[in-house]
């Protein structure tokens, strides 16, 4: 599919899902006595001409964003494009909806058949995704609000040695299953609770979180992008399909000359040396622990699978029908005779038995001893799958991207004396 296409696709299939957009459910009822509603402590939900504004904005962004970069090599371009995208996305949408978070309500939506995506939620976690499997990862280099806040701040940026990245990421990847975990199950959106730059982008309306934003972005004085490369569960997922993009970056548009200047202003390590002869004695050598590696997978992966599994007593308490049943059992128990929770009293008008809530307890526990045990196998095989990784070696003669690493900035193009000449 060429690219007129594949623009023509996406904004047919944005037209045609107009009708699917979610609304109002459950109007409030109308009240026979005086009373009024109170004043809600977020705001209310938007219009529905505005969700589709904010979609057509992330799709003009995103085509834009892949003519700077992959048309016009232009890093001044895609600079600007990542101001307005802050200051749109971030600032005037207060960073909602965001890609990164509707993670979570995808999950949500196939395993809990109540519940309702609204099709805009649809649109902005899939649209950078297929941008990302054409054009690699356009959306993390000029689209997204929250790598472009950590642009913004990066001063004097450090080189992150390859074997610290790697073990770093495994905090994305841990944190990516335990957001599909408790989504799965129904505790709750992690995403979003812990989004770390929610409290800038509404002003302190999230003060909780300024400290944890404001630490990211003090490391991303000397850490470039820190949320982006080692936290970020959305980009572990473009990264994958950057691997598979049908078009990636070039730092040149001909020969490289070996000059270096990519690897030394690029502040992500994302830019692959030349290979060195590979000696025949470390050939073999290297050979031999491949093999080992592989054959140590299946191990690996049935560990940690049933160490997730043991796990289930912790993560359950992250879901409130738990730590309701675990309340009226110390209740009932004496341990706290004086002191009686909202939860509890409304529990007991509810009318149901504590006998159903034991219930309901247990059967989320046995999801969770499963989707451990699952989460579990998944660290596995991505610490497997690393280790194997980084034990085959590929042979490049120039400098070039990686398609996994590589944000897609236009940074290296600036430096490039190919491009000057």
């Amino acid at each position: 599919m060429n690219r007129r296409s594949f623009l023509f696709a996406i904004v047919l299939a944005f037209l045609l899902s107009a009708p699917l957009l979610a609304v109002e459910r459950f109007p409030p009822p109308d009240f026979e006595t005086n009373y009024s509603f109170p004043t809600t402590t977020v705001p209310p939900p938007r219009v529905d001409q505005y969700d589709y504004i904010d979609a057509a904005v992330l799709l003009v962004a995103l085509a834009v964003a892949t003519l700077l970069i992959y048309r016009k090599r232009c890093r001044k371009g895609v600079f600007l494009l990542m101001l307005l995208s802050l200051a749109y996305f971030g600032f005037w949408r207060n960073g909602c909806i965001c890609p990164i978070g509707s993670i979570g309500n995808i999950v949500m939506s196939i395993f809990d058949p109540a519940y309702t995506v609204p099709i805009v939620v649809i649109l902005f976690f899939a649209l950078p995704l297929l941008a990302a499997l054409l054009f690699g990862r356009v959306f993390c280099a000029a689209v997204c609000p929250l790598g472009a806040l950590q642009d913004l701040v990066i001063f004097r940026p450090l080189e992150v040695p390859r074997s610290v990245e790697h073990l770093l990421r495994l905090f994305a990847w841990l944190y990516l299953g335990l957001a599909v975990l408790f989504a799965a199950t129904g505790a709750g959106l992690l995403i979003c609770r812990y989004d770390p730059f929610i409290g800038f982008f509404r002003l302190g309306d999230h003060s909780s979180t300024l400290i944890l934003g404001a630490s990211f972005l003090i490391i991303g004085l000397f850490i470039a992008r820190p949320y982006c490369r080692f936290v970020c569960p959305y980009g572990l997922i473009l990264r994958q399909l950057g691997r598979l993009s049908r078009r990636f970056v070039t730092i040149t548009p001909a020969e490289c000359v070996n000059c270096r200047l990519c690897e030394e202003v690029c502040p992500f390590n994302a830019i692959d040396k030349p290979t060195a002869p590979w000696p025949q004695d470390q050939f073999v050598s290297d050979k031999r622990r491949l093999a080992l590696l592989i054959s140590l997978l299946p191990i690996l992966v049935a560990t940690l699978a049933f160490a997730g599994t043991r796990l289930d007593g912790i993560l359950s308490r992250s879901h409130y029908t738990v730590q309701l049943a675990e309340r009226v059992a110390l209740e009932q128990s004496g341990v706290v005779p004086d002191i009686t929770p909202n939860e509890i009293l409304a529990f007991k008008k509810t009318g149901r038995t504590t006998d159903a809530l034991y219930a309901d307890a247990a059967a989320i526990r046995r999801q969770f001893r499963l989707g451990g045990g699952i989460l579990g196998a998944f660290i596995g095989l991505v610490i497997g799958l690393k280790l194997i990784t980084l034990g085959v070696r590929w042979r490049r003669d120039e400098y070039q991207a990686h398609r996994a690493a590589c944000l897609a900035c236009a940074r290296c193009f600036e430096y490039c004396p190919v491009r000057k000449k």
